[in-house]
């Protein structure tokens, strides 16, 4: 069992400490700096050649570790290695980057976002919270009504989940307008479920909507980028997205493409549970529509 826990330390500590950076006070957030820019030099250094090339103290990045979760300087050094070999390892195999340069072809372009949303995914579904997601799951098949509220790109993601809930019968809506997810939430009762989408975690609109939620009794999910952030905090259950932008890309592509693998991971995990309702929804559903299909290339003749 401790060989299985060190392991999964050496897996996501990369992985864990991008999700914590925004969150950290600044001293630690340039350790975090540094060693996300170089992993592989960072492992061989000394507690004390870190600390003076991120201008900190020994003390502080023994903080960072036990935030991360290890037990100290030499556990992280461990996981770095580990984790940077693995890194290098897929950039040979790909011939790309974290960022998009000026010069960049458009086949350099196509490998990198491709690549960096195959990494977000493949990160995401190796750290989601089992219990947590199962929890949600639980939550969410069994409310009276759902409730969904994202801004922004996180908006998209949103209606996906409420369109993919409504289509197996469940009652849910989705809300992108504060005003109106206020007022909704104000409704809300200890049989329903609240669920807020952001990246960051600290956009307000999301973040009062789920304390509004969670004041009048609903139960709360939170899918972020950042187990730290005020949305986390906030909710009861805590679902969390890995992802690495690039240059383009910041909050609103790699983080979707994230977060709507781990909608559809809950959705489809939500039809199991109701499986039998679910089908007759899905089939009610798509006979519904069927007609609205062309098959000889045309639009459909109105009537």
């Amino acid at each position: 069992m401790a060989a299985d826990d060190s392991q999964d330390h050496q897996q996501d500590v990369l992985t864990r400490l991008r999700g914590l950076q925004p969150t950290l006070v600044p001293s630690k957030r340039r350790v975090a700096a540094y060693i996300l820019r170089a992993p592989a030099h960072a492992a061989a250094q000394t507690i004390s050649e870190l600390a003076r090339a991120a201008q900190t103290s020994e003390s502080t990045v023994l903080r960072l570790c036990q935030e991360l979760g290890l037990r100290g300087y030499r556990e992280l050094r461990i996981a770095l290695a580990a984790e940077s070999g693995r890194e290098q390892e897929r950039a040979a195999n790909r011939r790309v980057g974290s960022d998009i340069s000026r010069d960049d072809d458009l086949d350099s372009i196509i490998d990198t976002v491709t690549f960096t949303d195959q990494q977000a995914i493949a990160d995401t579904a190796r750290n989601l919270d089992r219990a947590a997601l199962a929890e949600a799951v639980a939550l969410t098949a069994g409310a009276r009504r759902v409730d969904i509220v994202g801004v922004g790109a996180s908006a998209v993601v949103a209606l996906d989940l409420q369109q993919k809930l409504h289509r197996i019968g469940l009652i849910a809506y989705v809300w992108h307008d504060t005003h109106a997810a206020l007022t909704a939430a104000a409704l809300l009762g200890p049989a329903d479920v609240a669920i807020g989408v952001s990246h960051t975690g600290t956009t307000p609109d999301v973040v009062d909507v789920i304390r509004e939620a969670s004041a009048r009794g609903a139960l709360t999910i939170a899918l972020t980028g950042v187990p730290n952030s005020p949305l986390a905090a906030a909710a009861d259950v805590l679902l969390t997205t890995v992802d690495r932008e690039t240059t383009f890309r910041s909050g609103a592509t790699a983080s979707r493409i994230a977060a709507l693998c781990v909608v559809d991971v809950l959705f489809t995990a939500v039809a199991q549970r109701r499986y039998d309702q679910a089908i007759a929804a899905l089939e009610a559903t798509r006979e519904a529509v069927v007609t609205r299909r062309s098959t000889s290339g045309n639009a459909p003749t109105a009537r």
